[in-house]
């Protein structure tokens, strides 16, 4: 089905970002791989080439355009080439709206420019050991003295959480107030008391640096506050659609690349003297397949207008990361069956999605949260 989601502007940003992967990340990938991160380098050539922090304003050096089409060209290319250790996307379409949005004018000054030239690598820490999805059970606590704030706590699966120079960490400041107990700070790399825990071992996404985080009597700036004191959940609640939509586009994408991979190995294979896509459960499985990535598609490209109109509702984001990640899991699984022994092989493109999708149901807020916001959103009670 023809998308017309984007504009002629787009599609060249595309072409432009296809010529960076081929030149810049298709080499190393598989070195970054092995050694379970990106080099830093590639975050430079990626800030100078603008594929980062498109909706920086171009005073910041940024690309000044707030349009999350460009957002989601990154994602599908990088997603479709299979680059999963590049963190782009958790910097483009998490982080940025919150330095974007909540940040004063001398926070902008400090922060901003190295955020879009990739001197400044971001990451959220928000999920702790004992707290997952429950963010309201977060344990990390900022206590103010004086002109700073002191932060203790951990916090667990945090992408970028190795390279990261800016690390938003959501902290408890008023333990009396539930939800308005809660505000955000900018701890940054080489703060005393600030540790990178154990660098995570994963059974996908494995060049994608994903860390235990540690504070111990960190001393934060007053100046490092994001947003107000006490709104740190409101500043959650608020940007959370687009990081669930983020995943969305991630998954749809990982569907596309995943069923185009497969019809391929189809055509090619042979079993009892002829292509195992002449067979009719063959064909039978695909046309499902075909026929559920295309109805992911066209929702997921609604949810992008939305978005971009400012009319993205909490459930829908929610409906698109839940249906999607969902979807993305099962069809890649269905996909793997079809290359029968071979897609058990490392080797094989379809084993690399089938390990890096399996996550996508559980970050951002797992299928079961999904479904607790789209319920709550029915007025049942």
């Amino acid at each position: 089905m023809e998308r017309t989601l984007f504009e002629p502007e787009h599609d060249l940003f595309r072409e432009s970002y296809r010529k960076f992967l081929e030149q810049h990340v298709a080499p190393n990938h598989d070195k970054w791989e092995e050694q379970h991160i990106v080099d830093r380098d590639v975050w430079l050539e990626a800030g100078k080439e603008g594929f980062l922090g498109m909706a920086v304003p171009e005073e910041y050096g940024g690309g000044g355009v707030k349009d999350f089409r460009y957002n989601a060209v990154i994602t599908e290319e990088t997603t479709k080439g299979r680059y999963s250790g590049l963190g782009f996307t958790l910097h483009n379409d998490v982080c940025a709206p919150y330095f974007i949005d909540l940040c004063n004018d001398e926070q902008k000054q400090r922060w901003l420019p190295g955020f879009a030239s990739g001197e400044l690598i971001s990451a959220i820490a928000m999920t702790e050991p004992g707290t997952g999805s429950d963010l309201q059970g977060i344990k990390t606590r900022a206590v103010r003295d004086g002109d700073d704030w002191v932060i203790n706590g951990s916090k667990t699966f945090i992408t970028n959480g190795i390279n990261s120079d800016l690390v938003i960490v959501v902290a408890k400041t008023d333990p009396d107030k539930g939800a308005q107990g809660f505000s955000l700070f900018v701890v940054e790399r080489g703060m005393a008391g600030f540790e990178r825990g154990r660098h995570l071992d994963k059974i996908g996404l494995v060049a994608q640096d994903t860390a235990e985080l540690n504070f111990t009597d960190v001393r934060v700036p007053a100046a490092n506050l994001l947003g107000q004191e006490g709104m740190g959940f409101i500043h959650l609640m608020q940007n959370l659609p687009q990081e669930r939509l983020s995943i969305a586009v991630m998954a749809i994408a990982a569907m596309e690349a995943s069923l185009e991979t497969t019809i391929q190995y189809c055509r090619d294979r042979k079993a009892f003297g002829k292509p195992i896509g002449a067979l009719q459960n063959t064909r039978f499985v695909l046309a499902e397949l075909a026929t559920e990535t295309t109805i992911v598609r066209v929702f997921v490209d609604k949810c992008i207008e939305l978005l971009n109109a400012d009319k993205l509702t909490v459930q829908e984001a929610a409906m698109a990361k839940m249906w999607s990640s969902e979807a993305q899991v099962k069809l890649i699984d269905r996909c793997l069956q079809l290359h029968g022994g071979y897609g058990y092989m490392k080797e094989y493109p379809i084993a690399k999605a089938y390990m890096d999708a399996r996550v996508q149901t559980i970050y951002g807020g797992t299928t079961e949260i999904m479904k607790e916001i789209i319920g709550r959103g029915l007025n049942l009670a």
